[in-house]
């Protein structure tokens, strides 16, 4: 009888182990599988969401951040700060058709769906052609080639549209000559909600 208890109870013991085991896979397995979800839904800072932005592009993300600007033309668009000027993301309302304009100066937490904007060169071409038609849309101050919030955000330098046409093609050759990829990828938010903090 004691030989049975014995044998029983090592059967049960090696069970309990190769099942334990085999939970630990596959909670591993999930967790690997949801952790780009997770970070979708907690609240990002700006650098990390521009530092995961390929792996998190087309989901809903949560970010906050010090807004620097808002759009002049109707507040359509808010531009988002991280640690510094150089980590911007472009915050368009979309369906909530606008933004309060006290956002501006104010820490803004923001809900919506990441975006990726290509530039290639049939972008740069039909850009070249919208200024040939005097038909592009004109955007910045003073006489400016952009607005100067977008630029910053995308890292832009040069001032005329002939100048940013010329500074895109250089950096799409190096991107082709260094990646092997033929376009730039800028990131912006559709907001679904926010709310000044």
């Amino acid at each position: 009888m004691k030989l049975n208890f014995l044998a029983i109870s090592a059967l049960l013991a090696g069970t309990l182990c190769l099942a334990s085991c085999g939970g630990n896979k596959a909670r591993t397995e999930e967790s690997a599988e949801t952790k780009v979800e997770e970070q979708a839904t907690s609240v990002l800072q700006i650098d990390d969401l521009l530092a995961k932005a390929g792996e998190l592009t087309d989901k809903e993300v949560t970010l906050e951040g010090v807004c620097t600007h808002a759009c002049s033309h109707g507040a359509t668009k808010i531009f988002v700060m991280g640690s510094d000027d150089t980590q911007v993301i472009r915050v368009e309302a979309a369906e909530l058709g606008s933004f309060d304009t006290r956002c501006v100066n104010s820490v803004v937490r923001v809900k919506g769906i990441l975006r990726e904007q290509r530039v290639d060169e049939g972008y740069l071409h039909q850009w070249e052609e919208q200024l040939a038609a005097n038909t592009a849309v004109k955007h910045g101050e003073k006489g400016e080639g952009g607005c100067s919030s977008e630029k910053a955000a995308r890292g832009e330098t040069a001032n005329t549209d002939a100048e940013r046409i010329a500074d895109f093609r250089a950096k799409i050759a190096a991107r082709q000559a260094a990646e092997g990829k033929a376009y730039l990828s800028f990131y912006y938010v559709e907001a679904l909600s926010y709310e000044i903090r």
